[in-house]
Formats: C-alpha cells, sequence, structure tokens
C-alpha cells in the first residue's frame, strides 16, 4: 500500500509505504513443533524440508539458486527485504525454494538501485513465507533434531490438519531432483575471449559458475542432466564441469554412469556442490544424509594442498564419507575445520578433482 499527498510547505509529493495488514500464518515440523507468525509473499500453503543459512546478506542470491529446489529456507538474520531485489543478483530464472522463514520481513526497501520489493518478487513467484517469528529458537531447535520436512500455511489454520498435509510429503533421502531444475535444451555461451571448450552438465547450475568460467575464456556448451558422455564428447570438450544442484546424489544412477565414463575418458573434470558428491560416487566414494547440513557465507575449509584454510560459502545437505576418501586412488584435498567432513577430493588416477563449496580470494595459514 502506498500513501501519497501534497505537502503544503514545499508543494511537493510525498510517499509513504504502508506495510498490508498482516495475515496470520503457521508452520508446523515433522515432529510437531508448532511456530505462529505473519504471512508474506502468497497467500497458501508450501512444504519442504526445513534448513537454515547463516548468511548475513544475499538473499536474493540464495533464493534463486536452485540447490535449494524443494527446500523451506530459514534465515537467520534479522531482517530480511530491506534491500530490496535486483535482476543482477539471481542464480537462475526464478526463485527456487520452497517458502522462507524469517524474524523480520521489511515490505519497504531502502537500497537506491534496487528494481523492487522482496515481498512483490515473492507475490510474482507465488512463494509462500512466514515471518515475526523466534528464528533464534527455531534454528536451535533444528540444529539439536536435525534436517526434517515442514509446512508453512497462511489459509489452513488448523494445526491438526497441516500435520496430516506433512505425512504426505516426501523426505529428501531418495530424491533425484535434478529433472525439476536443469536446462531442457543444450546452448552455448561464448565470451570474446574464449579459448577454450567447457561441457557444462546441468543438474541445477548457478548462474555465477557459468559467469565464472566464461571470465576464465571459457567457451561453454550447457547439457541437460540426462545427456550421455559420448553426446558431450561429440562436441570435443577440452574439460567438464559437473554443476551443483538439489536432491540426493546417490539416487542419481544415470548421472553417476554419466560421470564414470566422463572420467574414464581422461579429459579434465571439475565437479562442484552435487558435482562434487556424484564424482565421488563415481569414484567408488559414498555420499550420506547430514544432521542439518552447512549453509551459509563464511565456513572454514582446510586445503590440504597448500596449508591454508579458506573462507567458503556453502550450501549441501548430503556430504561424502570421510573414511571413504581415505583410499589409494583418491587425494584428499580439502577438509571442513568445524565437522571434519570431506570437502575436496582428487583422482589419483585420472586429471579430475572436485570441491564441495566454493572459496573467498582471502585465506590464513594454519
Amino acid at each position: 500500500m502506498v500513501n501519497i499527498w501534497l505537502n503544503p510547505i514545499n508543494n511537493q509529493l510525498c510517499i509513504l509505504r504502508v506495510s498490508p495488514q498482516l495475515s496470520k500464518a503457521l508452520l508446523v515440523l515433522q515432529d510437531g513443533s508448532v511456530f505462529e507468525g505473519n504471512a508474506i509473499g502468497k497467500i497458501g500453503t508450501t512444504t519442504g524440508e526445513i534448513c537454515f543459512n547463516t548468511g548475513m546478506t544475499g538473499y536474493q542470491e540464495i533464493f534463486t539458486d536452485p540447490s535449494y529446489f524443494g527446500q523451506i529456507v530459514v534465515m537467520t538474520s534479522d531482517h530480511i527485504g530491506n534491500y530490496g531485489v535486483h535482476p543482477d543478483e539471481v542464480e537462475s530464472d526464478s526463485i527456487k525454494i520452497s517458502g522462507l522463514v524469517c524474524k523480520k520481513f521489511s515490505p519497504n526497501y531502502s537500497r537506491k538501485q534496487g528494481s523492487g520489493s522482496l515481498d512483490q518478487y515473492f507475490t510474482d513467484f507465488h512463494i509462500v513465507g512466514i515471518s515475526d517469528i523466534d528464528t533464534r529458537k527455531l534454528v536451535a531447535h533444528l540444529r539439536e533434531s536435525g534436517a526434517q520436512n515442514a509446512i508453512i500455511s497462511s489459509e489452513i489454520l488448523d494445526v491438526e490438519a497441516l500435520k496430516d498435509a506433512l505425512k504426505e510429503v516426501p523426505d529428501m533421502s531418495g530424491l533425484n531432483l535434478a529433472p525439476d531444475v536443469s536446462t531442457e535444451k543444450f546452448y552455448e555461451s561464448i565470451p570474446e575471449n574464449a579459448a577454450h571448450r567447457v561441457a557444462l552438465i546441468d543438474f541445477g547450475n548457478k548462474e555465477n559458475i557459468s559467469r565464472e568460467l566464461k571470465k576464465r575464456g571459457c567457451h561453454l556448451g550447457v547439457f541437460p542432466h540426462n545427456t550421455s558422455a559420448a553426446e558431450m564428447m561429440d562436441w570435443k570438450p577440452d574439460g567438464f564441469m559437473i554443476s551443483n544442484g538439489p536432491g540426493d546424489p546417490a539416487s542419481m544412477t544415470q548421472a553417476i554412469e554419466t560421470v564414470t565414463t566422463m572420467v574414464e575418458a581422461g579429459i579434465p573434470t571439475f565437479g562442484i556442490c552435487l558435482g562434487h558428491q556424484l564424482l565421488s560416487l563415481a569414484s567408488g566414494l559414498k555420499t550420506y544424509k547430514m544432521h542439518h547440513g552447512h549453509r551459509g557465507c563464511n565456513h572454514p575449509v582446510k586445503n590440504l594442498v597448500t596449508g591454508r584454510s579458506e573462507i567458503t560459502s556453502q550450501n549441501h545437505g548430503f556430504a561424502v564419507a570421510y573414511d571413504d576418501a581415505l583410499s589409494d586412488s583418491i587425494t584428499l584435498t580439502h577438509i571442513n575445520l568445524n565437522d571434519d567432513t570431506v570437502e575436496g577430493i582428487a583422482r589419483k588416477d585420472k586429471p579430475a578433482f572436485s570441491v564441495q563449496a566454493p572459496s573467498r580470494s582471502f585465506s590464513w595459514a594454519t
């Protein structure tokens, strides 16, 4: 809502955005926990696995990241929406999260470069959310109880009905979600200084991966998730890129076979996030569902090759088994300093390596 009036002192128009009347909303967890708050975005109902992100900025990049497909995201930063949205700060063509949970949601934004409000952005993409709840309490509960499904509703306020609906939501373990977020058709993206041909297999590729590869002179051929290794090799790439994406990597049997063939071809291969997990599975390692995952902008990772520690941006709920990574055919290259989980590997017999998350440009010796 916007109020406009004429200032009688200087005859200038004054504009005041007024918060819309708030509607009640409920958040119900799989373990029966109930949180009451106010509706944001579209009035409706949404479900998904609930997770939390500890980043203090970059919410639009988070909401449009295909790796979050099928998940309800809790933002631990107090204020969400205060700097609006901008078309340059997206990682895909639409919002990919299933729903949002936050403490304070701002219908207004103060950034001059902003192109619109987050509230309108959510409404345009039919995203349901809930605000004005104690996110510190919720996140503490999730850290203790672990990942689980949840439901948000601003149209059904019967807790028992929501609990019944939640029973029908599938568990993230065993879900192959790449078909829901991958490109449907092959396309190419060519920078002016193209010097290398990189075949990128898209399991939910973030736009920034493509941007960074193009900055480095890579002529990209982006292939759908179900493309065979033979089809990609017919394009005659200098290297393979295995993208990030959502879902359980162990359920992606066709993708694992494809990555195995790619690696055996001896063409340099790099994987990130889901791509790291798929390369690990293709190398004989195992993956598992984490208790509550890693999601945020400041996770410390030790680079075992350089001996230095790096600050990384992370978003994953599955990880590579540590004991399996200690094998004769694998070099363990990165490890998480918070919980010792595997953050990077390299094959000893093939030009193939991967990392769980991108690192910042600064680091320190340990």
